[in-house]
């Protein structure tokens, strides 16, 4: 497989509850190595660069039967899927017993396989890693007992939630530094230095399968986030950052691997700054569903460097799905475009595309039937399409700014940015990120039109404007937007 780009688009997907679906659809049992060509095809439409497989290592019989045990669980089980039964339920992706792609998955031959037929589409393969804990039934708790946050027998008694004993020992439950303990998963020791030469030999393994990782919660082994977690019980912190010391060693053995930080608590630049190709952009999340366009532009000014290692998206498998949180469809489409045309990483989560609305448990391995968005799914293919196509994300990009009138403020709903790839690519985008008809004039930072009559295709519904370029840099091109509507325009002089 050749190196990811420098901005990959991924897209993510429920290994076990798209195997099954291919089961039911096929009537045969289904591992990595026996996915049919039209399956593969249908979550690599062009554009996507790399698919993130989650969920393919062996899961925890003993974190499958706690979380059977806990009633909350359960109920979000039944909430997502009225009729789940034993049989739809494994256990947490993230509460890993080994990192040995699990058997019922056809194992590491079937990954190997998968990986194959995603290189035959030129298409890179991302799998997890968990960081912070493992299962309480993981062999590395006999293996590895100094890779563990240890306690006593005082705090297993004082505090069975938080204390579980195993081997003759007292371990601690996995945890952050904000929440009670997790209680199907062990603490791995951040400080240790056994741990962080195994996470760094664990993660080597991993990259002799895929093209790059997604760690998951990276923040928490984070020096400063996890001496706060855990205080004097681990003692002083190591004069190297974790993620410093492990990432190096890695590439030392795999040179492009890439990296993605699930990152919270705005960790992204120390992440990034620690070796991670690309964090989770949340903050943008969370202002695209809550705030208005002011908010979105101001975290957009930050520098460019920065925002390319982001990673965008408007769900994933820990958030809503988007079709539910963004409405009405024509909002979710506005967002979509917004994240495919930042600088940046972009994440897509498999029935996105199609509007799928019931956000499943990552325990379940089925999820109900939903009617397909045909519309949105062709919207969703294009835009893809359209950026890939036209290589504007491997140029330099502005954020510009809107003006209007001193009667008419609606200006500001406008998202505004520009794409410059090398002499003759220019591309302008403007996105009204509001529910109300905006208008406003945007000038373009293309000085060579000012003279010259300018043609603007936008690519998504191919329809021409022919401009004066004297208009398009000096007072700049007026828009005129429906509430939620978009514009992906290629600008050049016309002929």
């Amino acid at each position: 497989m050749n190196a990811l780009p420098a901005q990959p688009v991924v897209h993510e997907v429920n290994t076990r509850v798209w195997l099954r679906e291919i089961e039911r659809r096929t009537g045969r049992p289904t591992g990595l190595g026996d996915v049919p060509k039209d399956a593969w095809d249908e979550i690599t439409p062009h554009g996507v660069d790399a698919v993130w497989l989650m969920g393919v290592w062996e899961r925890s019989p003993e974190g499958l039967r706690i979380a059977l045990a806990d009633p909350a669980l359960r109920e979000s089980f039944t909430r997502a899927l009225p009729d789940a039964g034993p049989e739809d339920i494994a256990g947490s992706p993230y509460c890993v017993r080994r990192y040995s792609v699990d058997a019922s998955l056809g194992g590491t031959a079937g990954l190997k396989a998968a990986r194959a037929a995603l290189d035959r589409r030129g298409v890179g393969l991302l799998l997890d890693h968990v960081p912070n804990h493992v299962a309480p039934d993981s062999p590395w708790l006999a293996a590895h007992p100094d890779c563990f946050v240890r306690g006593s027998e005082d705090d297993l008694r004082r505090d069975p939630a938080a204390y579980l004993a195993a081997h003759g020992r007292v371990y601690a439950r996995g945890r952050d530094p904000f929440f009670p303990p997790w209680p199907d998963v062990v603490q791995l020791n951040a400080f240790s230095p056994a741990l962080r030469a195994l996470t760094a030999d664990v993660l080597s393994g991993i990259g002799d399968l895929c093209d790059g990782v997604r760690c998951d919660m990276a923040m928490l082994p984070m020096n400063d986030v996890f001496a706060r977690t855990w205080g004097r019980r681990v003692g002083p912190a190591p004069e190297q950052d974790f993620w410093a010391a492990v990432l190096p060693a890695v590439r030392r053995r795999h040179p492009g691997m890439l990296f993605v930080a699930e990152a919270y608590w705005d960790l992204e630049w120390a992440l990034q700054r620690q070796g991670f190709d690309h964090a989770y952009d949340k903050r943008l999340y969370d202002r695209l569903l809550h705030d208005d366009a002011d908010a979105v532009r101001d975290h957009l000014r930050a520098a460019e460097d920065y925002q390319r290692g982001l990673l965008r998206f408007l769900e994933n498998h820990d958030e809503p799905r988007a079709a539910a949180t963004l409405t009405p469809v024509a909002r979710e489409r506005a967002a979509a475009v917004v994240i495919a045309t930042l600088p940046g990483a972009t994440l897509w989560h498999e029935g996105q595309f199609t509007g799928r609305r019931v956000h499943l448990p990552v325990f379940l391995t089925r999820r109900p039937d939903e009617p397909a968005d045909d519309g949105l799914r062709a919207f969703h293919e294009r835009l893809l399409t359209v950026v890939r196509n036209s290589r504007m994300r491997d140029g330099r990009w502005q954020l510009l700014d809107a003006t209007g009138w001193p009667d008419n403020d609606t200006c500001r709903s406008l998202l505004t940015w520009s794409w410059t790839a090398g002499p003759g690519g220019r591309y302008l985008v403007v996105v009204n990120a509001s529910g109300r008809p905006a208008q406003g004039r945007i000038r373009v930072p293309w000085p060579e039109l000012d003279g010259v009559n300018a043609e603007l295709l936008d690519l998504m519904d191919g329809v021409r404007y022919v401009r004066s370029g004297s208009e398009l840099t000096g007072p700049g091109l007026f828009v005129d937007l429906d509430a939620w509507g978009g514009h992906v325009f290629a600008v050049e002089p016309a002929v």
